[in-house]
């Protein structure tokens, strides 16, 4: 703070000139310190220091801005060299206010050292201690603005660590109110930083409180607002939207934004926002199941911390790394070793010594679980008494960790029955943390909480006598666990402008790109520009309101009596065990059928060679080569996956429920299902909801669309109006994407011939291009009345992405999960002259009254390998 005018009058000019130098310098290591340059901010704090020194002792302004420049070096010393070294300069600064006649400039730096000694407390990880040394700091900062003290930026950062101390704690109501008063303060003030700081603190609050998506929306909010007026504070801004995106059980999406930060922090030199990302990269790692790189990245954040004097923060690195052993040693047929249960131990009393109780309780449920593992059954269950219950903002994954270990307990003691009830509990906590989320990708992405405890009640049912119940019981767990993404009766969606912007221009790169690798020119530029669009786009998605109503998991009897004289057949895969609980007059039997590493592999190589057969003007020597292969892959799987059901199902038509591994089958294709209606459902209660009060074929409007680039399109589109009069007819220039999606909405029937790709790394940008750029699946929620039926004459966009839980996402999946009960769509590549032929056979069948997949049965039936249609959803 400068001398006032009237006070530097009676000053010598010499005096002036050193306060004036060393209230530069303060201000200079300020920024410093904001750029998380750390050491550099306390080597100028320690000149403006000594520059005090000539400066007469009993000087106020003197007294005053050496108390402001110790507590400042206090920060920077405790974020560059730890706690310990932090304090003496606080203590300092202490004693200098304690000397000073009461008022107002008293009350000013009494504010200042409480908030910045509240702060030092709550970056070493003690919270109760910091959230009563910051109360103090609140009143006595209050007390000073209202006699009259401009220290608002003051209260503003008190107000912010109080908060983030309450919402550590979980007290997310009372940081809600710290952090509103924040706002209403950073616009009186006119302080763009302190909106910035505020809203990213409200991601913080929210995310504590399990609203992913409204804690996204800030996180992208605050990185806007970051970009304008503190740009080196972006990469943390990120850092800390990767801990919802793991809540939300995206580990590959927060693992690459941490990654993409881990530069930017390195060169900052930031230790502590860089500790964090690395202890949240260490938790996605664990999350994907790469135990080494956790461990890695735990021990770097925890060398780190410990360097810092930051004990409570290298407990928690090391609890992260505790999960990555466990995790290893989960998978080994050796026993845990004494010494890692110890470590658990040792990590649950360390946590609970620095007030971190929900920590302490995961180190202490882990320990159970290596106990159960060493086969200490007692001990195990000793240790599970002294957990406690979870908290009202306990985080998902922590409570479905202490139902696992509940679980499993109960099955080491024989009792099914408890184990079966904490799996069910688990399954219906995780349902509402699900029921939160918004957007395809955060609703599909939190089974992974719930991936061990569905294993557990699964490999429990296997472990039965194979009665009747225990298919019915399977049958049961199938529909918890998998699929939930489709249980959700979408809700009308809302207009985003912004996200419909950057679709429109990835549409437009995606086009550029495409003519300039026709052309041979580069599109490196182009390349880093869509991959950054996709990722933005991404983000928005994830910000998108509740997706939409839970309907309830379908009730086996329902579902054997709307099935009538069909079969389904649902296959589920545990270890390498593969089995299917197939229905039929409303039975359910339990059949076992080998190993899903051989059934995976066969499916796999089956996919490779129907994309083998796919071109129209093959030679004939090749398509007799390959198709000798992809008969032996068909053979192998009908042999695997239908013989050993063939006298349950006899030759009904099938709903089949496909497991990951097998859902890239052409299941027409194999030798017994050749000329069989299927129809393929991502699970029983998704076939059941798209079943439901099907409208009758011929009632409403149908579509035809010819995209661009298909030479069969035309004729394909003028030879369909024969068998679907009056259709809308959109092609050539008028097949524009909005066209398109305008006529989609409120059809019962739309045929799209065009290309189509599928993005298996990024699912929900797979496409149909049009003769503007690509239709993306991200789109098709825009839909506010889905179509009955939707026909996708285009290669592969039946292909799905497979998340844990058996979620499926891609083009297909997209439409059915955004309401379309019927999508026929092929599951590899095909020939366009040989899907036109299919798809005017498909709709000659139906226009004579056949349904979908009776149809579309018919259309393959002729050649199976080169016709790879699928008919997903319902067929009524």
């Amino acid at each position: 703070m400068p001398p006032s005018s009237t006070a530097a009058a009676a000053r010598p000019r010499a005096v002036v000139a050193v306060l004036e130098r060393v209230a530069k310098l303060h201000a200079g290591a300020h920024r410093t310190a904001l750029s998380q340059q750390y050491a550099e901010a306390s080597r100028l704090h320690r000149r403006a220091l000594k520059l005090l020194d000539r400066v007469p002792a009993q000087d106020q302004e003197q007294q005053r801005l050496r108390v402001r420049v110790l507590s400042s070096l206090a920060h920077t010393d405790a974020e560059a060299y730890g706690l310990r070294e932090g304090m003496p300069s606080l203590q300092l600064a202490g004693r200098l206010v304690s000397s000073m006649p009461t008022g107002s400039p008293r009350m000013v730096l009494e504010g200042l050292i409480e908030r910045q000694r509240g702060n030092l407390l709550w970056r070493a990880g003690r919270l109760p201690e910091a959230l009563v040394v910051l109360d103090k700091a609140v009143v006595a900062t209050d007390k000073a603005l209202a006699s009259g003290a401009p220290v608002e930026n003051g209260l503003i950062s008190a107000l912010t660590a109080r908060a983030l101390v309450n919402s550590a704690m979980g007290n997310p109501h009372s940081a809600g109110d710290d952090l509103r008063r924040c706002l209403w303060l950073g616009h009186t003030y006119h302080s763009p930083l302190t909106l910035a700081i505020t809203t990213n603190n409200l991601g913080e609050m929210h995310y504590r409180m399990g609203d992913a998506p409204t804690a996204l929306r800030y996180y992208e909010e605050a990185e806007r607002l970051m970009a304008r007026v503190a740009p080196t504070a972006v990469p943390k801004v990120r850092s800390d939207r990767a801990q919802v995106l793991l809540y939300a059980g995206l580990a590959e999406e927060a693992a690459n934004a941490l990654d993409e930060a881990f530069g930017s922090l390195r060169e900052q030199g930031g230790n502590r926002d860089l500790a964090e990302a690395e202890t949240l990269r260490a938790a996605a790692a664990v999350m994907e199941g790469d135990y080494a790189t956790a461990r890695s990245f735990a021990q770097l954040a925890r060398r780190r911390y410990l360097r810092q004097e930051r004990p409570a923060m290298a407990w928690l690195a090391s609890l992260t790394g505790l999960h990555a052993a466990v995790g290893a040693a989960m998978r080994t047929p050796r026993k845990p070793s004494k010494t890692l249960v110890r470590r658990a131990l040792e990590l649950s009393e360390g946590l609970s010594g620095v007030a971190q109780a929900d920590e302490s309780a995961v180190a202490k449920l882990l320990a159970v679980r290596l106990q159960l593992r060493r086969g200490e059954v007692s001990d195990a269950a000793r240790l599970l008494a002294e957990v406690p219950a979870p908290r009202r903002f306990t985080s998902i994954d922590h409570r479905m960790l202490r139902r696992l270990a509940r679980a499993e307990v109960a099955v080491a003691t024989g009792d099914r029955r408890t184990a079966f009830s904490q799996a069910r509990a688990g399954f219906t906590e995780l349902g509402r943390t699900r029921d939160r989320m918004g957007g395809l990708e955060l609703v599909s992405g939190t089974a992974v909480h719930g991936r061990e405890l569905g294993v557990l009640a699964v490999r429990l049912v296997l472990d039965g006598n194979r009665s009747t119940a225990d298919a019915r019981r399977l049958f049961d767990w199938l529909e918890r666990t998998r699929a939930q993404v489709y249980r959700y009766e979408p809700q009308p969606s809302i207009d985003d402008p912004e996200l419909a912007d950057r679709i429109t221009e990835i549409r437009g790169l995606t086009r550029a790109m495409q003519l300039a690798k026709a052309e041979g020119r580069r599109v490196r530029e182009m390349a880093a520009r869509h991959a950054a669009l996709q990722q933005e786009v991404t983000r928005l998605g994830w910000q998108t309101t509740v997706w939409g109503r839970p309907r309830p998991v379908a009730d086996l009897a329902e579902v054997g009596k709307r099935l009538e004289d069909r079969a389904m057949i649902s296959f589920a895969a545990v270890d390498d065990v593969l089995v299917a609980v197939v229905i039929v007059d409303g039975r359910p039997r339990l059949v076992r059928l080998g190993s899903v590493a051989d059934a995976r592999q066969a499916a796999k190589m089956f996919h490779a060679d129907l994309d083998a057969l796919a071109p129209d003007h093959l030679s004939s020597a090749l398509v007799e080569v390959v198709s000798a292969s992809a008969r032996r892959r068909a053979q192998f799987l009908d042999d695997q996956l239908l013989r050993p059901l063939a006298s349950i199902i006899g030759d009904r038509e099938l709903v089949v429920v496909p497991t990951g591994p097998l859902y890239p089958i052409a299941w027409g294709a194999l030798p017994s299902l050749r000329g069989r209606p299927v129809v393929v459902a991502p699970s029983a209660t998704a076939w059941l909801s798209a079943s439901a009060d099907q409208q009758l074929p011929g009632t409403g409007r149908s579509v035809l669309v010819g995209g661009p680039d298909l030479p069969a399109a035309v004729g394909e589109v003028a030879q369909l109006t024969r068998y679907l009069p009056g259709a809308q007819v959109l092609d050539g220039s008028s097949a524009t994407v909005e066209a398109v999606l305008e006529a989609l909405d409120g059809a019962q029937l739309a045929h799209i011939a065009a290309h189509g790709m599928h993005e298996p790394g990024n699912a929900l940008f797979s496409r149909l291009d049009l003769v503007d750029g690509g239709l993306f699946a991200h789109e098709t929620a825009r839909l506010q009345r889905p179509p009955e039926q939707v026909v996708l004459a285009a290669c592969e966009l039946a292909m799905t992405r497979i998340r844990p839980g058996d979620e499926a996402l891609g083009f297909a999946g997209a439409l059915l999960a955004t309401g379309v009960r019927t999508v026929t769509a092929a599951v590899s590549r095909v020939g366009d002259h040989t899907a036109a032929e299919s798809m005017a056979f498909y709709h000659r069948r139906v226009a004579e009254g056949a349904r979908p997949a009776v149809a579309l049965a018919d259309a393959t039936a002729a050649d199976p390998f080169r016709r790879p249609f699928i008919c997903l959803g319902a067929s009524n």
